[in-house]
């Protein structure tokens, strides 16, 4: 952990540095893949553990909100966080395996051309790594988020968002720096996209 080693002053400097070299590319790739499932009225599920688990509920809830336009006729963005149904998780953990608690969701919700973001610092995250697997195999897309490495998360998914550093902190806060882009650009392109039906109707 950096906060352990280093004082305020060093710890900011030091994620300056790692903000610096984010993929900006990756960053709108990311925004445009959410966004093609709101005009496909397709689902967006995002999952992780830990940390990761956080930003996947901070991250739905962002999208679900911030994506809603003022016209209360307007569609909205179908996104679910797979991180928040407890009881369910609980059931396929205590019953079966760990690795079964977000696989088991997809089997039950997850339809071809729906779009899986799989959170994972390490990349290795076994549940996630299921979960991507079966997702590639049924027709869903993944884009997955990653810090280190970026494990075999980083191989397998169909697109990626990596962060090229060794601090699991930090990993998790650049995260959460691309998914505040990703929201803001989602909700510009969803008012655009309305603004242009409402001129062609």
């Amino acid at each position: 952990m950096l906060g352990a080693k280093l004082n305020a002053r060093d710890y900011v400097q030091a994620v300056e540095r790692e903000v610096a070299r984010l993929d900006h590319g990756a960053m709108e790739e990311l925004a445009r893949a959410i966004f093609q499932r709101y005009c496909a009225g397709r689902f967006v599920y995002i999952l992780g553990n830990g940390g990761s688990g956080a930003n996947s509920s901070h991250l739905c809830e962002d999208l679900g909100k911030g994506s809603a336009l003022p016209d209360e006729n307007a569609k909205r963005l179908k996104v679910l966080s797979l991180t928040d149904n407890t009881s369910y998780i609980l059931a396929w953990a205590n019953d079966t395996s760990y690795e079964r608690v977000f696989v088991e969701q997809l089997k039950n919700l997850g339809e071809p051309g729906d779009l899986v973001i799989a959170i994972s610092g390490s990349g290795n995250s076994p549940n996630v790594l299921r979960a991507v697997e079966w997702a590639n195999t049924h027709g869903l897309e993944s884009f997955g988020i990653t810090g280190y490495s970026g494990g075999k998360l980083r191989e397998i998914a169909h697109k990626n968002f990596h962060v090229d550093c060794n601090d699991m902190g930090v990993v998790e806060t650049l995260h959460m720096v691309a998914f505040h882009y990703a929201v803001g650009r989602v909700y510009q392109m969803v008012l655009e996209h309305n603004q242009t039906l409402k001129l062609c109707a």
